[in-house]
């Protein structure tokens, strides 16, 4: 009952290992972005964790430190 792959082992893991993100966008905006996210081989959160990473390394380049973040941004 319940190994390691049981759907509450897995849902116990990904509570203790991940923060999760409630995102909202326009109604058809999910659609354009798993269209785009699959054209390049890649999940949705996959996509959206790297357009994350992404900007804020490019907000970096010319910011100040966040100290919240502990990364740089240009606020």
């Amino acid at each position: 009952m319940g190994g390691k792959t049981s759907a509450a082992s897995i849902n116990k893991y990904i509570a203790k290992a991940y923060d999760r993100v409630n995102l909202t966008m326009p109604k058809g905006r999910k659609e354009i972005v798993q269209a785009h996210a699959e054209a390049h081989g890649e999940s949705v959160n996959s996509f959206i964790n790297r357009a994350i990473n992404e900007t804020m390394d490019r907000d970096a380049e010319g910011g100040e430190l966040d100290e919240h973040a502990g990364k740089l941004s240009s606020d």
